[in-house]
């Protein structure tokens, strides 16, 4: 796996071995920041990455010109990939990394964020809680199917590639 674009374009990311972990692939990972380039959403951003897994999708934005991640991630084997990516890469400055279950730190955070990026486990269920509780003008869900419409969030960009489906949210009153 590498980063797609950015300053860090083709530099190698790890991921944790094992199956617990599903590493956002380089088309869908491509598309997303197209998605998020096309909305202004990207530059000098602050991006909050829950179920960071190995870290891909928020390496990829501070890549784009994020100005910090913060990286939500509960595995302690996948927080050290991140923390070993961010420090490869010469991101670990603009980076925090939480070792937390998700949903538990969603519900004590009330931080403000320009975009979040979700990708959590397929089977899981917690799209509303995090549509809920969420502050941010955009959120990207990596879903395996359609995310269902939520009151507080407007769709503004949808694609499915092959198993995945790619949903970008905006905050209600906030899209361009």
């Amino acid at each position: 796996m590498r980063v797609v674009a950015g300053e860090a374009r083709g530099r190698p990311i790890i991921a944790p071995e094992g199956n617990r972990t599903r590493p956002t692939s380089d088309r869908v990972r491509e598309s997303i920041f197209n998605m998020l380039f096309s909305l202004n959403a990207t530059d000098d951003s602050q991006i909050l990455d829950l179920y960071a897994g190995c870290g891909a999708l928020g390496i990829e934005a501070l890549s784009r010109g994020a100005a910090h991640c913060i990286f939500v991630e509960q595995d302690r084997r996948a927080v050290e990939c991140i923390r070993n990516n961010l420090e490869t890469l010469g991101y670990d400055d603009r980076a925090t990394v939480i070792q937390a279950d998700v949903l538990d730190w969603v519900a004590q955070n009330s931080s403000s964020f320009d975009v979040v990026l979700a990708d959590p486990p397929y089977a899981d269920d917690s799209w509303k809680s995090i549509l809920d509780q969420i502050d941010s003008r955009w959120l990207v869900a990596e879903a395996g199917e359609e995310v269902e419409q939520h009151p507080r969030w407007d769709v503004v960009r949808e694609k499915t590639y092959g198993t995945t489906v790619v949903t970008v949210f905006a905050r209600q009153g906030s899209a361009q």
